[in-house]
């Protein structure tokens, strides 16, 4: 399983609580808590999404590149 540590970075440098991000995204906040703490992995369609939603690269979500690269 892969851990995806940016997503935390990513949602609290937009200033947005769990809460908020879950309401903006649709889904349970114990689901996506659990892809945060690395004890599930997020689904590729949610992986896009969230690059879509902050503007940044799925690379960097992913860790493969410390370069924000804005869509």
């Amino acid at each position: 399983m892969r851990y995806y540590p940016r997503l935390r970075d990513l949602r609290e440098d937009a200033d947005l609580t769990q809460d908020q991000l879950v309401k903006a995204l649709g889904m349970h906040k114990t689901t996506y808590t659990n892809y945060e703490q690395g004890k599930r992995e997020p689904p590729f369609e949610l992986i896009i999404r969230l690059a879509q939603f902050y503007n940044v690269s799925i690379d960097y979500i992913a860790g493969l590149t410390n370069q924000i690269k804005r869509l």
